[in-house]
């Protein structure tokens, strides 16, 4: 690997926004002991991708101000960082459809802060086209894989479903009902 790392010229590290600083400093450093060169990264291009709007680095049972104080931004690297923004969503434009258009701007807004809040909440209110609301797991399971029974070996099919959910305890209790739903797959 050390081979591989002295004759990169450039590498790519996706999703950086959740790497812990601590990370970033110690590549910083070992590349520069693997390239015997004091430039940065010992004179290797890094492009970092990612979203700080998105996931900052998880810290079990840390506060924000932890979260905060161990992201990127907080190295003494970054000074050195250009930032670059992207301002087209290119599978949007590639794949030409206007409902992923539809979501993709939904998600910028809501990212960019330009959804109304809820009346006395600080909760935002999605538009009513963003998503189908249900009450109950079972309702969820059977929105989004209705007629499994006759699709589930269609390929583009089950591409296009997915239910996700932010614990894997929520993950746990959605796969046992759905294998109670549908034992035969």
């Amino acid at each position: 690997m050390a081979t591989v790392l002295q004759k990169s010229a450039i590498i790519i590290w996706d999703e950086c926004t959740m790497t812990h600083k601590h990370s970033f400093e110690a590549f910083h450093r070992t590349m520069q002991d693997l390239k015997g060169n004091n430039k940065l990264f010992g004179g290797t291009v890094l492009l970092l991708s990612g979203d700080f709007r998105q996931t900052l680095p998880v810290i079990p049972h840390s506060t924000f101000a932890d979260e905060i104080n161990t992201c990127l931004k907080q190295s003494f690297l970054w000074t050195s960082v250009k930032t670059l923004r992207l301002t087209m969503n290119m599978r949007v434009q590639l794949q030409n459809d206007p409902t992923a258009q539809v979501f993709s701007k939904q998600l910028l807004d809501n990212e960019n802060g330009e959804i109304e809040l809820h009346q006395n909440t600080q909760y935002i209110k999605l538009p009513d086209i963003f998503c189908t609301v249900v009450e109950m797991r079972n309702e969820l399971i059977e929105s989004v894989f209705r007629d499994i029974l006759s699709y589930y070996l269609d390929h583009n099919w089950v591409y296009n479903r997915a239910i996700l959910a932010a614990r894997n305890v929520d993950v746990n209790e959605i796969n046992s009902m759905y294998n109670r739903f549908c034992p035969v797959i």
